[in-house]
């Protein structure tokens, strides 16, 4: 049995309706914005700025100090390549996440998670 006279009507698109974004969403995206600018703003720290800093905390002379901090940054360096996470308080835990090998070298996305303050428990700088 098939009706008969009944027509079928085709569906007009509806229009989307914009709604403002809520405050919450507002401060989530200036906290993201804010800290991306504070990583930006702070420099990278260079080898030559670490060892004159270990060398201020230490009060070590820098010729003992430099191939110390050298080897370490070289076996630090191979622990990350080989794809080993770092447990090193009090800087924290570092973990591989995921790692590309490229054309000319490696590409590592690691995340970091520290529980205190890098400052905690360390002795002050030694003045002259």
């Amino acid at each position: 049995m098939a009706l008969a006279g009944k027509t079928t009507k085709t569906r007009t698109p509806r229009k989307t309706v914009t709604k403002p974004t809520t405050t919450i969403k507002s401060k989530a995206v200036a906290t993201v914005e804010t800290a991306a600018t504070d990583a930006k703003a702070a420099p990278e720290l260079r080898k030559k700025e670490l060892i004159e800093k270990v060398v201020l905390r230490s009060g070590i002379r820098k010729r003992d100090a430099k191939p110390v901090i050298e080897a370490m940054l070289e076996e630090l360096g191979k622990a990350v390549s080989e794809g080993r996470g770092l447990v090193l308080p009090p800087m924290g835990r570092l973990k591989i996440i995921r790692q590309k090998d490229t054309g000319n070298g490696q590409v590592t996305v690691i995340r970091a998670r520290r529980k205190a303050p890098v400052d905690a428990g360390l002795p002050e700088p030694v003045s002259d």
